[in-house]
């Protein structure tokens, strides 16, 4: 840094806080460091009693403002469904602009944050977010950095995502209703409306529901008119147990073209089942634990499913940590 005459300031870099004080009004920072100073500046200055101040040193060639360097790094992360906050202390943060499924490349963020005098962070990935949700924040260290570290960041990211949205696209539901007891109405579906509701949230709407006996055959077949109804999901309750009568997973696996998991590492829900049609739509057995608990495997699987992410046995062994819902 060096000492100038304010004078001459224009376009230079504050290295340090300059403080207003108005008696029984205020006293509180009038320019931040890491400000840079415009024609507008000179006369407050002045009025603050500053006829010399200290300013980092230009070198526009090889130094980059914190700024300039957050927006860089907004530029090299944002996808089309992001907008942006407007640089504050050299700070920006990347906002959804859409419902979806947020997800992180984490390998290349934990490398981002290997650099010398960047930061970068966000939520946690394979997230459900809302419109308006805050994604990640990024600014550098110092208040200049340079320009060859940014450059060397954009080489490290290459074009690839870092964070994506990736939309809710399943918007139509079919529900299967398994079990003698409800078939023949000896009690009351408590389970459809909760699966609606949640189904709800995110925006799908139900548009078949078939109710059936535990018998394979009628299970298997109501999934197929399920199916032929335009259900882009297929969603199957009761009868996900290992009781002689339970026979919704083997229905499931029956019926469709890829059988991926019976059975989670997650508790609530170690029940669940999961299989596709070749078309990808997907069918789900859910446990009886989506009925009466918060938080089951379902709040996991259904966002990404619904964003059309396929789902196959490794991401479903991976749930083990954290699983414990």
């Amino acid at each position: 840094m060096k000492l100038i005459d304010t004078k001459d300031a224009v376009g230079y870099i504050l290295c340090h806080d300059i403080t207003q004080i108005v008696k029984d009004k205020v006293k509180d920072a009038r320019f931040r460091k890491g400000h840079i100073i415009t024609d507008e500046d000179i006369p407050v200055l002045l009025s603050l009693g500053k006829e010399h101040i200290y300013v980092w040193e230009k070198d526009d060639d090889n130094m980059m403002h914190e700024n300039d360097a957050a927006q860089f790094m907004i530029d090299l992360t944002r996808t089309k469904d992001m907008s942006f906050t407007p640089v504050k202390e050299g700070k920006m943060e990347l906002v959804a602009d859409i419902d979806g499924y947020f997800t992180v490349d984490v390998n290349l963020l934990k490398e981002i944050n290997m650099q010398k005098d960047i930061m970068m962070a966000s939520i946690k990935g394979d997230t459900p977010i809302k419109k308006g949700t805050k994604l990640s924040g990024m600014r550098i260290i110092p208040l200049v950095i340079e320009k060859q570290k940014m450059e060397d960041l954009k080489k490290i990211i290459n074009g690839k995502k870092v964070f994506d949205i990736k939309p809710f696209v399943r918007k139509k539901a079919g529900i299967v209703t398994t079990g003698s007891e409800v078939y023949h109405r000896r009690i009351k579906d408590e389970f459809t409306p909760v699966v609606k509701e949640k189904l709800a949230d995110f925006g799908v709407e139900v548009i078949a529901h078939e109710t059936v006996s535990d018998d394979t055959q009628m299970i298997t077949e109501a999934i197929k008119k399920l199916k032929s109804a335009g259900c882009d999901i297929i969603l199957c309750t009761g009868g996900m147990s290992v009781d002689p009568d339970d026979l919704t997973p083997k229905a499931i696996s029956l019926t469709a073209d890829k059988f991926v998991t019976y059975g989670t590492p997650v508790l609530p829900g170690a029940m669940f089942a999961l299989s596709y049609f070749e078309d990808k739509v997907p069918i789900m057995g859910l446990p009886g634990s989506v009925m009466y608990c918060a938080k089951t495997v379902f709040d996991i699987i259904l966002p990404r499913a619904l964003a059309d992410i396929e789902i196959d046995k490794e991401f479903i062994a991976s749930l083990g940590h954290g699983g414990l819902l």
